[in-house]
């Protein structure tokens, strides 16, 4: 059986948010600025945060840029159980918010009701063409991915995601980093098996 090594990047909770919902949060014609780069070409965190209004707590989550077409959020089930959210959201793969929980989005000058947007994100690696190409990967195809140390795991349904604007990175996030004692830039193993295909994606 093959491996292949991945970088780990970890993945806090976040939002990214559409040119209307930002202009609704912060006025009409605000763009983001950005705070830092992060490790996918052309994303960034941005400088603004927005708070995130839970049944029970809130939370300040830092919005990730540049906008898109449709706002979503993205939480560890950690923060989903400390907002009181009702409904656990499903895990998916970002863009796929059909049938998801919404949430209200508290910005400086205004707030929003989403009635759709907040997913648990499936555990995927960013993989370029030509590394897909030399590993034999097909898009939406499921691995394992194994991580070395004192709190050793296998993680099963990783999703494989293609793209020529990725850059090779395996993301999890807060909670699956906490347990398996990773961070950013530590070093994962991809295990090689038959493709397979998720059923719901």
């Amino acid at each position: 059986m093959r491996e292949a090594k991945v970088p780990i990047g970890v993945s806090a909770r976040h939002v990214h948010l559409s040119q209307e919902d930002l202009e609704r949060l912060f006025g009409k014609g605000y763009e983001l600025h950005p705070y830092k780069p992060l490790s996918q070409p052309g994303q960034y965190a941005a400088e603004e945060e927005v708070e995130l209004i839970g049944p029970k707590r809130s939370l300040k989550v830092r919005i990730l840029g540049p906008v898109r077409k449709n706002t979503q959020v993205e939480l560890a089930l950690t923060d989903v159980i400390y907002l009181g959210l009702p409904t656990i959201p499903p895990v998916r793969d970002s863009g796929d918010i059909e049938g998801t929980p919404g949430i209200k989005i508290k910005g400086p000058l205004g707030e929003i009701e989403l009635t759709k947007g907040v997913i648990i994100a499936w555990r995927h690696i960013h993989t370029p063409k030509n590394i897909a190409e030399e590993l034999g990967f097909v898009d939406k195809q499921l691995v394992k991915v194994r991580v070395e140390g004192i709190r050793a795991v296998i993680f099963e349904n990783v999703l494989i995601r293609i793209s020529d604007k990725f850059t090779w990175e395996f993301h999890i996030d807060t909670d699956e980093a906490n347990a398996a004692f990773v961070k950013n830039g530590d070093t994962a193993t991809v295990i090689f098996e038959p493709a397979k295909l998720p059923q719901s994606i």
